[in-house]
């Protein structure tokens, strides 16, 4: 395989990642931004997701994150992806830096609210639903592990159930009537619910249903969507640190 076909241009997904002992990149091609990515994470989702939203001409190059490559961590400090490089060689980290970057940098539709007020009640709520994360995260460390998933599977519903409470009810997406930032920075785990059978929690949360339902009809989501059983095919490998779960179904 050529180091071309490690990386691909626009929105189409890239073949296997590169891991240890791979060369590193060259520059950044003129007229694109880098985006430093894996194909199952849900935080790298959230910047893919407002790049293809926003229609931002980009390069995706796939990382092995139990294998990482040695210049990888030259760029990343952190060693985790999303990472932005720019044509000048400026690097941006963190998922929700790295969105925040894209929407301000680039022009077209603007997915951050402009109101002060709308602006802080997003970030509000993404609070909220990142003990969620943390308590989806615990259920599939007990699933790993074997251990009881009655006690980490209740404290989730009890928390996806409170965040329904917050959830508007007047308005077809979480900022609005139409897609705006918030939705794509939370819908990377709602993604992932259904191959884990964990979906029928949304049975008793209406508002998130009915949001599930418009979020599927998104053409950033719809095009950037991946399989159930990839998903899970991911994560069983993943849950066994198999470091080829990064390249699973290529």
């Amino acid at each position: 395989m050529s180091a071309l076909q490690c990386w691909e241009y626009g929105t189409v997904m890239a073949a296997k990642s590169l891991r240890e002992g791979s060369a590193a990149p060259g520059p950044v091609p003129e007229g694109l931004i880098r985006i430093y990515s894996m194909r199952f994470c849900p935080y790298a989702q959230r910047s893919r997701l407002v790049l293809v939203a926003k229609g931002i001409q980009h390069e995706t190059i796939n990382v092995n994150l139990i294998n990482k490559p040695e210049w990888f961590l030259e760029k990343a400090p952190l060693g985790l992806v999303p990472v932005l490089e720019t044509e000048k060689g400026q690097v941006i980290y963190e998922s929700l830096i790295t969105c925040d970057y894209l929407d301000e940098s680039y022009p077209g539709k603007k997915l951050t609210p402009e109101d002060p007020y709308e602006k802080a009640k997003q970030k509000m709520l993404l609070e909220h639903f990142s003990t969620v994360v943390t308590l989806l995260y615990k259920v599939f460390h007990a699933r790993k592990t074997g251990e009881d998933l009655a006690v980490p599977e209740a404290a989730f519903r009890e928390q996806l159930l409170k965040f329904e409470q917050l959830v508007p009810g007047d308005t077809q997406f979480l900022g609005g009537d139409s897609v705006s930032m918030v939705d794509y920075m939370i819908w990377p785990w709602f993604e992932r619910l259904a191959p884990f059978s964990m979906g029928e929690y949304l049975n008793d949360a209406p508002k998130l249903k009915k949001w599930v339902e418009a979020m599927m009809d998104d053409p950033a989501v719809k095009e950037l969507l991946t399989s159930p059983e990839d998903h899970k095919g991911f994560m069983e490998l993943y849950m066994a640190r198999d470091p080829e779960c990064a390249d699973f179904g290529l």
